[in-house]
């Protein structure tokens, strides 16, 4: 396997979200396939605290799905801001017409001053910071004193069946990374910076994809860097071949998720 961890590896994250394209391919994925009795993006927006008059930052905002899923709950005097590195999530995220201000920013240096913010929102994107103990630093920075950080990330077991597959068939996975922000070892990470840290768990044990169709889990495989270029013909039809015998014999394609958040406190 090699050595570089697709996650934080600078290009390669840069190449990946310059647009909006590949993290649609995957979220669509899990849009359409997950079985789960709670939403992620509602189940998220449910922890957050709704008093008046906050000052919201959310970091790695990609394409605002989390505000157009909770679009009709935002307080009407919540000032939000949302960033991102990639200019093309911004623009996306912009499109959606949430009520707030966009920024391109990096998660490393954060252009607001120190205090400035009662909630930090970061899903899913402290794992692709090259530097993470600096941009925790830096959230903990425009954190009010009392004010919260809320970091969703996935755990060791999230995707493991897509994983398998791909070693299968590829001999390599990006899965197979290790994630540098994980619920494994997001907690004692946010304990160097903050105070009181909870973990929360998304439906554990309860929570999957029964895929029933193969074009789109192709669309996510082929989302991903390496494996895009690891794909040739006759290793996308042997996967193919996997994935219909799969369905066919067992109804779906059923892969693993590990899913939380962790709320750390400023204090």
């Amino acid at each position: 396997m090699a050595d570089k961890n697709y996650y934080n590896d600078t290009p390669t994250v840069k190449e990946q979200y310059q647009y909006s394209s590949n993290l649609s391919a995957r979220i669509a994925l899990h849009a359409r396939f997950s079985v789960t009795t709670r939403d992620f993006h509602e189940w998220l927006f449910e922890h957050y605290p709704l008093r008046d008059h906050a000052r919201v930052l959310e970091i790695g905002c990609g394409t605002g799905q989390l505000w157009t899923k909770n679009r009709g709950r935002i307080p009407a005097t919540w000032q939000v801001v949302l960033s991102d590195f990639s200019l093309g999530m911004v623009e996306t995220a912009r499109a959606t017409e949430v009520p707030a201000c966009f920024v391109q920013s990096d998660a490393q240096a954060i252009p607001f001053s120190s205090s400035y913010f009662d909630v930090v929102l970061a899903n899913h994107m402290l794992s692709h910071v090259p530097n993470l103990d600096h941009a925790l630093s830096e959230i903990r920075r425009v954190l009010k004193q009392g004010g919260k950080l809320y970091a969703a990330t996935n755990g060791a077991e999230h995707l493991r069946e897509l994983d398998e597959l791909l070693l299968d068939v590829l001999g390599q996975s990006s899965l197979h990374f290790e994630l540098p922000f994980n619920l494994e070892n997001g907690a004692q990470k946010l304990a160097q910076h903050f105070g009181r840290v909870e973990h929360f768990d998304h439906e554990k044990g309860r929570n999957y994809l029964a895929v029933t169709e193969i074009e789109p889990l192709v669309a996510y495989i082929k989302s991903t860097r390496m494996e895009k270029e690891l794909l040739t013909p006759e290793r996308e039809q042997r996967l193919r071949q996997i994935v219909k015998e799969r369905i066919e014999h067992e109804g779906s394609f059923r892969i693993s998720r590990s899913v939380g958040l962790f709320e750390a406190s400023a204090s």
